[in-house]
């Protein structure tokens, strides 16, 4: 018998680690998984996901203005950010759960709670202490906001999706392509949006012809 409670202890469940733990419990190791927050990680909760589902609502105005030339006559164009904000939220506990059974039929015990390494092989959720032969540490990253004075008053793309109110203006602060998706977006569902960016050309990196379209794309739709 092992001297541990598990053979792997799996501190996050993003996409990383859910797939470490699914795949070491299917060679019959004993896994436990512990999340504090949400189970599918960034991509899931504050990242692809989201980020694609208001991509799509973004798009419509516009293809509802196109079709006006095709002979549909649509009504005046409102946009509810409630409804789009709170759907959002329903699809993505939606997924939760998926992932959440994904663990527990795979066999993994999923543990609820923030997870300190107290030693190299013990591991402490709350108030209880867990052994483990090995432990994996895939927490992910986080957004950071500058240290500039006035940073408190700004929000990273973590707090984004669920803003309480839609707002009429937004400045958006960065060139790469997560802050070009956001200024398309909240362009799209008609705040006046600003990107802000150090140098002459976004999306430093990406191919010069690309960068040259988007940002000709970009101004020409506000």
């Amino acid at each position: 018998m092992s001297q541990y409670d598990y053979d792997l202890f799996v501190i996050g469940a993003g996409s990383g680690g859910v797939r470490a733990a699914r795949m070491a419990a299917a060679r019959g190791v004993r896994v436990a998984i512990a999340e504090d927050l949400h189970l599918g990680g960034t991509c899931v909760n504050v990242g692809c996901v989201p980020k694609k589902l208001y991509v799509y609502a973004s798009e419509y105005r516009q293809e509802i203005e196109e079709a006006r030339g095709f002979g549909v006559e649509a009504e005046q164009i409102n946009f509810n950010w409630a409804t789009l904000r709170d759907n959002k939220k329903s699809e993505i506990s939606r997924l939760n759960g998926i992932y959440g059974n994904l663990l527990t039929n795979s066999g993994c015990q999923l543990i609820n709670g923030r997870a300190v390494v107290t030693g190299p092989n013990s591991v402490k959720v709350g108030e209880q202490e867990y052994s483990a032969e090995r432990i994996l540490v895939a927490v992910g990253g986080w957004p950071q906001k500058p240290d500039i004075p006035g940073a408190e008053h700004g929000i990273t793309s973590n707090e984004v999706f669920d803003l309480a109110e839609f707002p009429k203006r937004i400045l958006i602060v960065g060139g790469g392509y997560i802050a070009v998706e956001f200024a398309g977006i909240f362009a799209g569902l008609g705040a006046q949006t600003e990107l802000l960016y150090r140098g002459d050309l976004f999306l430093r990196g990406f191919d010069m012809e690309v960068r040259k379209f988007t940002a000709t794309e970009v101004a020409r739709k506000g």
